[in-house]
């Protein structure tokens, strides 16, 4: 079994060459391709040293990770963030849970910060998607190829692609949920405070559920903002 890790990046100067250092090790059985949306700064630069394939596409999530599964060659896809790190045994554990009966999954994840509130927020997070069958991408979304392709990659909306794919497969099959840990930043809850951003989640999610515009939604996100500004 040989995997790809498809990194989306915009301007991520900052963090991501400690993610990429993390993965280092486990170049002799994955394939790293970053995907970038169109930085500013200097990521891609930065990025090109420590990875595969470095590839420029349209920006958003899904357009990135779409465009870098498309020319990968493992025969499982690992979507990861640009500021999560993976377990060390994550390979070990996609491994045991691949079978006939799972072909997709996630981790459960843990929050990188100070405040004890997101050791909580973080146990719920992964309860919440045991329960659901949804994963959300912080916590590391992988498929085998055929089956991503089967399903038709994720939809290139502006936001919630995540939860779109989670539910695309979810009808062919349910999702592996694997209790090692991914390590994912906090530094969108430190922003904008733990309590907002909590409403904020939910509020985006309902709003989708409801049919509203995904680039609302996106904009909404980014902004920290419960109302299009």
């Amino acid at each position: 079994m040989f995997f790809s890790i498809v990194i989306p990046t915009l301007n991520e100067v900052d963090g991501i060459l400690p993610v990429l250092m993390h993965l280092q090790g486990l170049r002799d059985q994955v394939e790293i391709i970053v995907v970038d949306g169109g930085s500013e700064d200097d990521t891609v630069s930065r990025a090109s040293n420590w990875v595969d394939k470095v590839l420029i596409s349209g920006k958003g999530r899904a357009v990135q990770m779409n465009a870098g599964a498309q020319t990968a060659s493992g025969n499982v896809l690992i979507f990861l963030h640009a500021d999560t790190f993976l377990p060390d045994d994550a390979l070990s554990l996609i491994r045991q849970s691949i079978n006939e009966e799972y072909f997709w999954g996630r981790f459960d994840i843990d929050l990188i910060g100070d405040h004890f509130m997101l050791r909580i927020i973080s146990f719920l997070m992964n309860w919440r998607s045991r329960l659901s069958g949804i994963a959300t991408g912080d916590q590391v979304i992988f498929v085998a190829r055929e089956s991503f392709f089967q399903v038709g990659m994720f939809p290139e909306i502006a936001l919630m692609e995540d939860i779109a794919l989670s539910k695309t497969l979810n009808k062919i099959g349910k999702p592996a949920n694997l209790v090692g840990k991914v390590s994912s930043s906090a530094r969108r809850w430190e922003q904008f405070g733990l309590l907002k951003v909590i409403l904020l989640m939910w509020s985006l999610r309902l709003r989708y559920f409801f049919g509203e515009n995904p680039v609302v939604l996106a904009e909404m996100y980014r902004t920290g903002r419960f109302w299009k500004h």
